[in-house]
């Protein structure tokens, strides 16, 4: 599969398809005119790429985690991080639903006419 039918596949630029080989974290043949050529796997293994970084790991982290999920075997090394950023995620994820629930504090006072729209706490200026 050519570079940008990847891209198109997978709703990300050819620029990102390129870094992401840059950074070890998707792998190309080249053709003997030099272009990238993907596997049919190379759709899914972007979206997991996009979906980890969306959850703010870093290339390093992500070249670090890919081969167990290729492998399905990883060291105690590989583990403790999975473990790690999991529990880095989980705080982020409790700290949202905070917001989240503050947010809807906030949006039932400015939307009811009983109440009078006051901010205190967290989300005060």
């Amino acid at each position: 599969m050519r570079i940008g039918e990847v891209a198109e596949r997978s709703g990300v630029s050819v620029r990102a398809l390129r870094y992401y080989e840059e950074q070890q974290l998707l792998p190309a043949q080249r053709s003997p005119s030099g272009q990238r050529r993907y596997s049919p796997a190379a759709v899914e293994r972007v979206q997991l790429i996009q979906l980890l970084y969306s959850a703010g790991l870093s290339s390093a982290s992500i070249v670090r985690l890919l081969p167990c999920v290729e492998s399905g075997t990883s060291t105690p090394d590989v583990v403790e991080h999975l473990l790690a950023e999991r529990a880095r995620i989980d705080a982020q994820v409790h700290a949202l639903t905070a917001a989240r629930e503050r947010l809807d504090e906030v949006i039932v006072a400015a939307t009811d006419p009983a109440h009078t729209c006051t901010v205190s706490g967290p989300l005060d200026t």
